[in-house]
């Protein structure tokens, strides 16, 4: 079950990235971020309603956090990102996600790094690279900076994760997730309304087409996808459940070659490591 739901995860979240290339066609980056957290919030909310109150109070500040840091920030950051990253690219940068999931574990958690578990990361982290330095010259050197963005998100990510699994256990996923988003969505919503979002959706050319992309996003990256990520926190380990962040950058990158994005030699060689590296850490108990 859990490499079931690992293996579905990275194809899911492995596509999101082509989805918010498609939807920044039309919508800004912070029109898309809200709209997508809007979205997933509302689809989650008969859920959240009917669970609100069956969390005790003092878990109300893990699940804000969870619902800023994992959700509602990131979604900004990686919109923002992909205005000037290529798709494929963010899908791979997205990989230090466990990297920053062991080290917040490890330094806020006490979660025990092994000298087997520190190897595949590091050899994930390796193919990482050699994927970010298969592109050209000029890409690199013109998107590095935004790079940063999805940097940062990751390292979010890293911390929500941590939290799910250290202050959140016990607590279904489904119920998590709900609240999680319910706790960020009104926020989300307020913003989307500051914007020109809704004046797009009924003016501008393509605006239907790009609001149904980031209507896939929300429903399966975003609602659907945190709730087979808790479930499978809860069911594993915290290292394994970021190793589809491992797996993405190659469906991202797929994704890309699909619509139109150079795939070099080079980019087959990263997946490989990147699979290897996946493999050393899971296979540590």
């Amino acid at each position: 079950m859990a490499w079931l739901l690992l293996l579905f995860l990275s194809l899911v979240w492995g596509s999101s990235f082509i989805l918010m290339k498609k939807g920044l066609e039309v919508y800004t980056s912070d029109e898309l971020g809200a709209a997508r957290i809007t979205i997933a919030c509302l689809v989650l909310l008969p859920f959240a309603l009917n669970n609100i109150r069956k969390v005790e109070s003092a878990k109300w500040k893990y699940l804000v956090a969870c619902g800023l840091i994992g959700n509602l920030f990131p979604a900004f950051l990686f919109a923002y990102a992909e205005t000037r990253l290529a798709s494929g690219l963010a899908g791979v940068l997205n990989s230090l996600t466990s990297l920053f999931t062991l080290l917040i574990g490890a330094i806020f958690f006490r979660q025990r790094i092994t000298s087997l578990r520190l190897v595949g990361i590091l050899i994930g982290i390796m193919g990482t690279t050699v994927l970010i330095l298969g592109g050209s010259e000029k890409e690199n050197s013109d998107n590095a900076y935004f790079g940063l963005y999805v940097v940062l998100a990751t390292i979010m990510y890293g911390g929500s994760l941590n939290i799910i699994k250290f202050r959140l256990q016990g607590i279904p996923a489904l119920t998590m997730a709900s609240l999680a988003l319910f706790s960020v969505g009104p926020v989300a919503f307020t913003y989307l309304c500051s914007t020109s979002f809704f004046h797009k959706l009924t003016s501008a050319s393509g605006g239907l087409e790009a609001l149904a992309y980031i209507g896939v996003l929300a429903i399966l990256s975003t609602a659907i996808g945190l709730i087979l990520y808790s479930k499978l926190i809860h069911l594993t380990t915290t290292l394994f459940a970021s190793s589809s962040t491992y797996l993405m950058p190659i469906v991202a990158l797929l994704w890309g070659l699909l619509d139109g994005e150079q795939i070099h030699l080079i980019h087959y060689a990263g997946m490989a490591i990147i699979l290897a590296g996946v493999f050393i850490v899971n296979r540590n108990k």
